[in-house]
């Protein structure tokens, strides 16, 4: 039974959890669903139809090269565009462009590259003959079913529209009549509070004014448009919707369906907006008055380019009982944005896509009862695993889970490709996947119960790693060792004392924590064992008990990442002494590194034992690491270690006798990874490095003082005190008048 209520809790809190995800509106599962939905988009998108009724005029780079380069055009150019697509029959002509300031180009085009008083005339001309630009673009637009763009925003820098911006104004003129059933459309809607109008001239004219306005998800892309806006407790339409509206008999107007309304059961609560109508068309809308498209991928075919209809080269029929949307798709004037299906498609284009959806019927809505299937799905596939999880073997079970998921995916997409509607398979994937994840280990970790407790008894003692050892040959646990070739480090901080002053009881255990937990994570991670600690120091070993035959690189490369999690740990300290107004002394550690035969195992008494290393080379390292604080390095290396990794960034120190020893060994330090040892900078710095070591072997000692000076230009920070000693260490000697039995051999009297 203690069994059983262990496996039951395990799986029931990624179970909650799963519930608790399912209830929150959280963005990271729109975000999903987003994905799976974009993915099936892609997989089934919306063909498009060339007998479609709407089209495109595209102002694009082709015609900015042929009719001016600069944008706006005049609106006379403009008023030609609309007299053209009414003469050819356009049921409506939308601008996707904001018209909030007055015509600018009239006066420039009359007076460019003229005398002065030719141009004056010419103007006094042309205004008596035609009034202003946007006088002859007002009279366009009375004679035409034209809607005119707006911006809605909340603050100054929303527009999405890349006209000049004029002065915002509470309301816009209304255009169509609207009426509603149910709960008030206002509560549902997305709502503003000014807009950015066109001017009054062209406004009055207009038979239509429609929000340019986009709402993207998240992530900037756009899946869902609104037909509705609320602004002020007014109801504005956006562009496709008042194209729509035109487009039908004249005096059309809008009929909103909401939460309550007769025939909509909503048990009293505000759940949205159901449908919209427009004149005779009814739209099945989200709860917000927005429409998710199933957008096909970008057609040249849906585009009509300006310059063909300014050079009468369109077929009457592209034209004719058509919606017309004109926009530009011309780089320089910004207007791109993301779709399911592609990453940048010109502004205008949504509006087309919009329509076209609605006009061929499709349906892309998530229901209202979308998150009560599948989290009922979730709930059903996650107690089908509980269920058969401790009767079956792992893999049936996961074979079931997978059958499960499998029906659930292929549900949602026959649902979305055969009936236009949203369900995400993965949310309730997921969350049965964890329940069963969970309960695998909880069964797992039963099973194994009376191994974990040998090995958290022993690992105590032990190395993780002697631990597996010693599970899996229970006939080790013998005092003894084995003499085999070890790289040993060790590292110890410097002025510990000094630091250690510094804090109380508590503070230095937290400190020591801090420094103790990363640095032994990366001898962990590049496969060392850890063999004691000592105070602040730690001692270590690569190749034991496991082989590892790059066991001098590995520890060559982990005192590299100690050296680069200290500086992440001093910077974080910085930090918290200049917030508490104290003073941080940097620490600095020492690091020695050494390749020799050991003698490494089971080492105490029968009683208590350590899996640890000995021998002659275990001083030589710790030795090693001593020196580095004469040396002026923070990594210091024997000749051997630095053999077995010749690839990375060394640079000799000198021969060196360490306390103890009597014979020289070559020490080096070491510098950096591979890509250091290719760089130019390293490449030079040796060069100069090793003309210092032979000038000062060869007694040329201010040549080697010379080359000393020059390296520690280039020498990064971890070794320029190797050149502070060089430089005392030259003059010492040149004041001491070495003799002829002068030794170049550095003898160190400190551990």
């Amino acid at each position: 039974m203690k069994k059983f209520r262990l496996y039951i809790l395990s799986v029931a809190l990624p179970f909650a959890l799963a519930i608790l995800v399912g209830i929150s509106p959280l963005p990271l599962r729109t975000d999903l669903q987003n994905l799976v939905f974009d993915n099936y988009q892609r997989l089934s998108p919306r063909i498009y139809d060339p007998a479609s009724p709407v089209r495109i005029v595209d102002i694009d780079d082709e015609s900015l090269k042929r009719y001016g380069r600069q944008w706006p055009w005049p609106r006379t150019q403009l008023a030609a565009f609309v007299d053209f697509l009414k003469q050819h029959g356009a049921l409506a002509i939308g601008f996707d462009f904001l018209f909030a300031e007055p015509d600018q180009m009239g006066i420039g085009e009359l007076i460019r590259s003229q005398p002065r008083e030719q141009a004056l005339a010419r103007i006094a001309e042309e205004l008596d003959k035609n009034g202003t630009y946007d006088e002859a673009f007002a009279r366009s637009l009375a004679a035409a079913p034209v809607i005119l763009g707006a911006v809605l925003v909340n603050g100054t820098s929303e527009a999405n529209s890349g006209e000049p911006m004029g002065e915002t104004q509470p309301l816009l003129p209304v255009k169509s009549g609207f009426s509603h059933a149910g709960d008030d459309p206002l509560l549902f809607l997305r709502g503003f509070q000014a807009s950015i109008a066109p001017i009054k001239l062209l406004a009055d004219r207009a038979a239509g004014i429609g929000a340019l306005n986009w709402v993207p998800d998240r992530d900037r892309v756009i899946r869902q448009v609104p037909l509705l806006f609320g602004l002020r407790g007014e109801i504005v339409p956006s562009l496709a919707a008042e194209a729509l509206r035109l487009a039908q008999e004249e005096g059309a107007s809008y009929f909103v369906k909401s939460s309550n309304a007769s025939g909509e059961t909503a048990f009293g609560a505000q759940t949205g907006v159901v449908a919209i109508r427009i004149g005779k068309l009814v739209v099945n809308t989200q709860p917000h008055g927005d429409v998710r498209v199933r957008f096909t991928r970008h057609d040249p075919r849906r585009f009509i380019p300006a310059w063909k209809l300014l050079d009468n080269e369109v077929d009457p029929a592209e034209i004719e009982n058509k919606i017309i949307f004109i926009g530009s798709s011309a780089a320089a004037l910004g207007d791109m944005v993301t779709t399911p299906l592609d990453a940048s498609v010109p502004g205008v284009e949504i509006h087309a896509q919009l329509l076209e959806h609605i006009l061929d019927g499709e349906s892309l809505v998530r229901p209202d009862i979308a998150d009560g299937v599948e989290m009922v799905a979730m709930i059903v596939l996650s107690i089908i695993m509980m269920l058969v999880l401790p009767f079956v073997q792992s893999l049936v079970a996961a074979f079931i889970g997978a059958v499960c998921v499998t029906a659930l995916c292929a549900g949602s997409w026959w649902a979305f490709t055969q009936k236009g509607l949203l369900l995400d398979p993965v949310f309730p994937s997921l969350s049965a996947g964890a329940v069963f994840l969970a309960g695998v280990l909880a069964l797992y970790g039963m099973k194994q119960s009376q191994e974990r407790h040998v090995r958290q008894a022993f690992g105590r003692f032990v190395s993780p790693a002697v631990v597996q050892r010693l599970a899996e040959h229970p006939d080790r646990l013998i005092l003894g060792g084995e003499n085999r070739e070890l790289t040993l480090l060790f590292c110890d901080l410097r002025s510990f004392t000094t630091i250690s002053e510094g804090f109380d009881a508590h503070g230095l255990t937290r400190f020591l924590n801090e420094y103790l937990t990363p640095m032994t994570d990366v001898v962990l991670d590049h496969g060392g064992t850890v063999d004691k600690y000592m105070g602040d120091a730690i001692m270590a070993f690569w190749n034991a008990p496991l082989d590892d035959p790059d066991h001098a690189r590995n520890s060559a490369m982990a005192a590299l990442a100690m050296r680069a999690e200290l500086a992440k740990l001093n910077a974080r300290w910085r930090a918290e002494a200049e917030a508490e107004h104290r003073a941080f002394p940097k620490v600095r550690f020492g690091v020695g590194l050494n390749t020799g035969i050991c003698c490494v195992g089971n080492l105490g008494s029968a009683r208590r034992f350590d899996y640890s290393a000995i021998g002659d080379d275990v001083n030589v390292a710790s030795r090693l690491e001593g020196a580095t604080k004469v040396l002026g390095v923070d990594i210091a290396a024997n000749g051997a270690t630095r053999e077995e990794a010749p690839e990375l960034a060394w640079l000799e120190i000198d021969k060196v006798v360490v306390k103890g020893k009597s014979l020289p060994i070559v020490a080096y330090a070491l510098v950096g990874d591979e890509e250091m040892a290719k760089s130019k900078r390293f490449t030079a710095l040796a060069e100069l490095h090793e003309a210092m070591l032979e000038a000062f072997r060869c007694r040329a000692f201010d040549k080697a003082l010379q080359f000393a000076e020059e390296a520690a230009a280039l020498a990064p920070a971890e070794i320029a005190g190797l050149y502070a000693f060089y430089q005392a260490r030259i003059h010492e000697t040149v004041e001491a008048m070495p003799g002829d039995d002068w030794s170049p051999v550095l003898t160190l009297e400190e551990k």
